[in-house]
């Protein structure tokens, strides 16, 4: 038997009412046989009134064995079969075979069923036969039935006593535990579909938060550039106004220039990111490598002493690779803009057997020329790591020995498009 489950049950009842049941059924169980018990001692037997009233006892107490119908399903079933040759105790025979079949698992115990099932219908079948047949002092006033339609109807009693009760014990049995079973398969069910629930929000965080990444990431490679461009060129203007104010009118036109372009890369981003679902798949202007020379030459412009070379046969790769590369490339110029005033620059574009190659390299800083200083959030080469890495290339930021400083970046060759000659 399985543990009672917690609820406002008492002793082995799980609900009072079950027990309220229980309680009718073992007085009315003991009435019947302790009814059954004075008629069998006293009228049939013609024995004293001491040995009726302890008929009627052992009767009494045989009936209130159903109490424990539900946690010792075998007792009452036992009692039983004791009692019924006596003529009595049908009532628990009955109520205790229907207990014995629903409570017991099926088939784990369904020899011990069969068993005391089969010898209740013998018994029953017996007592029936018997009474038919045993003599009877006084005639009868119509002749009996033949003897094979007593022994069929006798068989039909027995069925009805102790066939019956166990069928539809098996019946309810079955059915209780598929309704259980149906509760415990709903129970998981629901508990599935709230881990499923928590893990569809969980990777919708997860989406939203690698959303807000590259969205920063990228405001961050167009923005800073820019602005730090235009920082460098705003301190050389305030230098050079009262020395050279035609140089300065041309710094003060790159430093609108510049402005304009980061404006210009701004509502792009700001118009992909407005699109509907349908426009999803458009893809605003990005930097690529044959921008390189123009990216080079802004820097030039706001005086830094930068060269680009390039080599190896020209190569078209995907947009995302050629805007990651010129992504490196142009933070490692805001780098060398923030970090190496006036040390020299080298940019090199190489189209390498294993891919594309970019690098930018800036001397130990010195000179004359006074840095620039410009903020920095410190996730400009931590963003360019994670683009690169996303494509299966390599990256690599770090100082070189000569005091200068290097970021590197080499993308597979399989993000190729098609070879196109360099003229």
């Amino acid at each position: 038997m399985s543990k009672k489950p917690a609820g406002d049950g008492l002793w082995w009842w799980a609900r009072r009412r079950s027990a309220a049941l229980d309680v009718a059924l073992a007085l009315a169980a003991a009435t019947e046989c302790a009814a059954g018990a004075y008629g069998l001692v006293r009228v049939r037997l013609d024995l004293g009134l001491g040995a009726a009233v302890a008929g009627v006892v052992l009767g009494a107490l045989a009936g209130l064995s159903l109490l424990v119908r539900r946690r010792w399903p075998v007792l009452p079933v036992v009692v039983a079969l004791v009692f019924v040759p006596g003529f009595f105790g049908v009532v628990l025979l009955v109520v205790s075979l229907y207990t014995l079949a629903a409570t017991w698992e099926w088939p784990s115990r369904r020899a011990r069923v069969i068993v005391l099932s089969t010898v209740a219908a013998a018994e029953t079948f017996g007592m029936v036969v018997l009474a038919m047949f045993a003599p009877n002092p006084s005639p009868p006033r119509e002749p009996l039935p033949p003897g094979w339609v007593l022994v069929i109807v006798s068989a039909f009693v027995a069925v009805g006593m102790a066939v019956a009760p166990v069928v539809t014990g098996l019946y309810m049995g079955a059915r209780r535990r598929l309704v259980v079973s149906l509760r415990d398969r709903a129970e998981g069910l629901e508990t599935e579909l709230t881990l499923l629930a928590e893990q569809a929000r969980e990777r919708a965080w997860r989406a939203r938060v690698e959303e807000r990444t590259l969205i920063a990431r990228e405001m961050h490679d167009v923005v800073a550039h820019r602005v730090s461009l235009m920082v460098v060129h705003a301190a050389a203007v305030e230098r050079i106004i009262p020395k050279d104010p035609a140089k300065a009118q041309q710094s003060a036109n790159l430093i609108g220039e510049v402005g304009r372009q980061a404006l210009d890369e701004l509502r792009e981003i700001l118009g992909v990111l407005r699109m509907t679902e349908a426009q999803d798949q458009v893809e605003a202007p990005v930097g690529g490598l044959g921008e390189l020379p123009e990216l080079v030459e802004q820097s030039r412009a706001a005086g830094m002493a930068v060269s680009l070379t390039v080599s190896g046969e020209h190569l078209v790769y995907v947009a995302e690779a050629e805007q990651t590369a010129f992504r490196v490339v142009q933070e490692g110029l805001t780098n060398a803009h923030k970090y190496a005033g006036g040390a020299r620059v080298a940019v090199l574009l190489a189209y390498v057997p294993n891919g594309v190659r970019v690098s930018v390299t800036n001397d130990c800083p010195g000179g004359a020329a006074v840095p620039v200083a410009l903020p920095s959030g410190g996730n400009g080469l931590v963003g360019m790591r994670e683009r690169v890495l996303a494509l299966g290339g390599m990256f690599h930021a770090g100082p070189e020995d000569d005091g200068g400083f290097r970021v590197e970046a080499v993308l597979p060759s399989r993000l190729r498009l098609a070879v196109e000659p360099l003229n």
